[in-house]
């Protein structure tokens, strides 16, 4: 009875303990680039169900950037399309769960133990009436580093071109096989902060959920370089 105790106990402290551990995260300051802040381009952070995208600015030359998206279905051409999103996450739990009625206990297990990355590329309209979307503002040399840090992340074939995956949610999206290794201690969010510090923005050390992240853009909002 008592190792039935103990383990009901364990389920039940573990998660709490990871969440806790993720706001104390958001909160200690990260390792951020040194670069001058700005307000020259608007980006955004759209919330999925346990995780952010990064929302980012339709223009010529983001177009011409993420041109190899075209062939994959992604219409990064299209004239309706303002928003570029861009995820990464577990290849076996992100390619599969769409809504969390579409989870499946082995793709679960893998992203919890370890999986391969992969990013997710989308487009989408007018978000202006969209809940869930926290927005920054970047400089030109903030944007500059972000973009450099999103397409190390891609992983590419003898000549260069992304390596597109089969795996798709809607008729205008894609995923990509990606650098780094997904796991419970390195999951979507901690990335996504990762990231934004490459940029030379504040942002907490480790930010594995959605709140810790909410929490990070909270706290150190304002925050000097």
């Amino acid at each position: 009875m008592r190792r039935i105790i103990r383990a009901i106990t364990a389920i039940i402290c573990l998660p709490l303990l990871y969440f806790a551990a993720g706001f104390v995260g958001a909160i200690i300051p990260g390792k951020h680039a040194d670069l001058p802040q700005g307000t020259d381009v608007l980006i955004g952070l759209a919330r999925a169900p346990i995780h952010y995208d990064f929302l980012l600015p339709m223009s010529p030359e983001l177009r011409a950037r993420y041109g190899f998206a075209e062939s994959a279905g992604v219409p990064v051409q299209a004239l309706q399309a303002e928003w570029l999103l861009v995820g990464w996450g577990s290849e076996a739990f992100y390619t599969t769960a769409g809504s969390y009625g579409d989870m499946k206990p082995g793709a679960v297990w893998t992203a919890i133990t370890g999986d391969k990355a992969v990013l997710h590329l989308d487009v989408a309209g007018d978000v202006s009436g969209v809940d869930g979307i926290e927005y920054l503002t970047l400089s030109e040399a903030q944007y500059a580093a972000l973009l450099a840090s999103l397409d190390a992340n891609f992983q590419r074939d003898q000549t260069g071109a992304p390596l597109p995956l089969p795996a798709r949610f809607n008729d205008h999206d894609a995923f990509f096989a990606a650098n780094g290794h997904f796991s419970l201690l390195y999951p979507c969010n901690a990335w996504l902060g990762e990231t934004l510090r490459a940029a030379g923005v504040p942002f907490g050390i480790w930010t594995p959920t959605p709140q810790a992240v909410e929490l990070s853009l909270r706290w150190h909002e304002g925050a000097p370089l």
